[in-house]
């Protein structure tokens, strides 16, 4: 690893490794672009691509990132952003997991959908299109639907679990599979012109108090449908949460809940310390 070390450094300009250089190194020395992205950053050095991130998350946020296992339970509207922007942000293990393929509906608002892709499953998609955008991230797609029978697997060796699903009663579950491993779960869920986004961690109860009065189905997004900019609106406030927790420095959504409406343009927050109210708009 002499070599590819000071092949790094003798590439780097200032403390950034460019990209030809880490796809050099990648080609020259037999290497995976995660083996070349861990070496940078265990040395002190940047990849290029995160040098806008560097005012936010410092080179040893950025190996602690790297580092780090997300699960994003779901691709559609929400899961297909979220993916996007972890490999982006550089978390450097993806855990994907959907049972479906894509469908002609889902084009209005999921980014990894397109005509090319209908009948193609999305975590496959998923896969590709991380592979496209960020090569050091690896990603796993698991083409099966999360239930408390294979949730414990399926989260093995995971830091933090992102829910984006459409199904109340498979968002308890994982809500309860999260609990019992002492996973933080960053809960999400949209509908026409509004979304709720909330960060439940172990031994919490947001979700579970959220949807008290649920009986079954699949909730408000069957009746309101989702336009382009609602998932990617709170796909992106589920980001910032995972990327506080696994950094461990913000103030999360903890024991409280963000009611969006963008039809009014109004954030609301809802409190689960005390009886489930509405505490203030923001």
């Amino acid at each position: 690893m002499d070599a590819v070390q000071q092949y790094l450094w003798s590439n780097a300009v200032g403390d950034l490794v460019p990209w030809p250089a880490q796809a050099e190194a990648v080609r020259q020395f037999g290497l995976t672009y995660d083996q070349v992205e861990s070496l940078i950053l265990e040395k002190g050095l940047l990849p290029a691509r995160y040098q806008r991130n560097r005012t936010t998350v410092s080179i040893d946020e950025q190996l602690q990132l790297f580092k780090s296992r997300v699960a994003v339970i779901g691709c559609g509207g929400l899961g297909g952003y979220i993916i996007e922007e972890l490999a982006r942000l550089g978390v450097g293990q993806i855990v994907a997991i959907d049972p479906d393929i894509f469908e002609e509906h889902n084009l209005n608002r999921q980014l990894l959908a397109s005509p090319a892709s209908l009948g193609k499953a999305k975590v496959d998609a998923a896969a590709a299109r991380v592979a496209e955008i960020n090569p050091a991230v690896t990603l796993e797609a698991v083409k099966e639907a999360f239930t408390t029978a294979n949730g414990k697997q399926l989260l093995q060796r995971v830091t933090v679990a992102v829910d984006a699903l459409d199904s109340i009663g498979f968002r308890l579950e994982l809500a309860d599979v999260c609990t019992e491993m002492e996973i933080p779960m960053v809960y999400g869920a949209i509908g026409g012109w509004y979304g709720h986004v909330a960060t439940q961690l172990p031994g919490d109860t947001t979700v579970q108090r959220t949807y008290r009065n649920w009986v079954e189905g699949k909730g408000i997004e069957k009746q309101l449908g989702n336009p382009a900019f609602t998932p990617a609106v709170v796909a992106s406030l589920q980001v910032a949460e995972v990327c506080k927790i696994l950094l461990g420095k913000g103030e999360l959504l903890r024991h409280r809940k963000l009611s969006i409406d963008l039809l009014e343009m109004e954030i609301f927050e809802v409190s689960y310390e005390a009886p489930a109210e509405l505490v203030r708009a923001a």
